[in-house]
């Protein structure tokens, strides 16, 4: 049975929308390593449609000269949640899923024997979030305010307990954190 990880950058007021803001704060060796290690072991990735619109020609264009996760991004297999998509076309191992259906994504989950990596997809992690489906999430914050733009946990969205797993900060000012559901039985230590 596969876990669902999710990656998301987010300023410190909670956006995830364009990160546009991550170009000021490169990324340093360590934070590359903490971005390979959530995809290491991976099976499969899980995209929204938007993301995987945008992440495509971005990667399918590059060479492992360019970044060492191409392999990584062009050959694991990839399953996107759309509802408007009737076709993978344009990045190769491209599946659409068809549109959000929490048991669509249990049986991925059944499907799958290691990690489902997750990036950007707001709506899609949102939704899973709700339905319990994230396993682990990783938040990259970044340290900027930009006071706009969609976030992980919009108002409204009521409360949500979650246990830190981890904690590490980078050079750049970047610190990523790692929490599971607080039901996972999870320690709350950091790393």
């Amino acid at each position: 049975m596969g876990t669902i990880k999710v990656h998301e950058f987010t300023t410190l007021d909670g956006s995830i929308g364009a990160p546009m803001w991550t170009f000021a704060h490169p990324f340093t060796d360590e934070q590359s390593a903490a971005i390979g290690a959530l995809t290491d072991p991976d099976g499969a990735i899980l995209l929204g449609r938007r993301t995987w619109q945008d992440m495509g020609p971005a990667w399918s264009s590059r060479s492992m000269e360019d970044d060492p996760g191409v392999g990584f991004f062009n050959d694991t297999p990839k399953y996107v949640v759309s509802s408007t998509l009737t076709d993978a076309e344009g990045w190769a191992h491209s599946t659409v899923l068809g549109g959000y259906d929490p048991d669509a994504i249990r049986a991925l989950k059944d499907g799958v024997d290691g990690g489902i990596y997750v990036s950007g997809s707001g709506t899609l992690v949102r939704a899973m979030l709700a339905d319990g489906l994230v396993d682990e999430l990783h938040l990259f914050v970044y340290p900027v305010a930009v006071g706009e733009g969609p976030k992980l946990f919009p108002e409204g969205g009521g409360e949500r307990a979650l246990t830190l797993t981890g904690c590490e900060s980078f050079t750049n000012g970047v610190v990523h954190l790692s929490y599971a559901p607080a039901s996972a039985g999870a320690t709350g230590e950091a790393a």
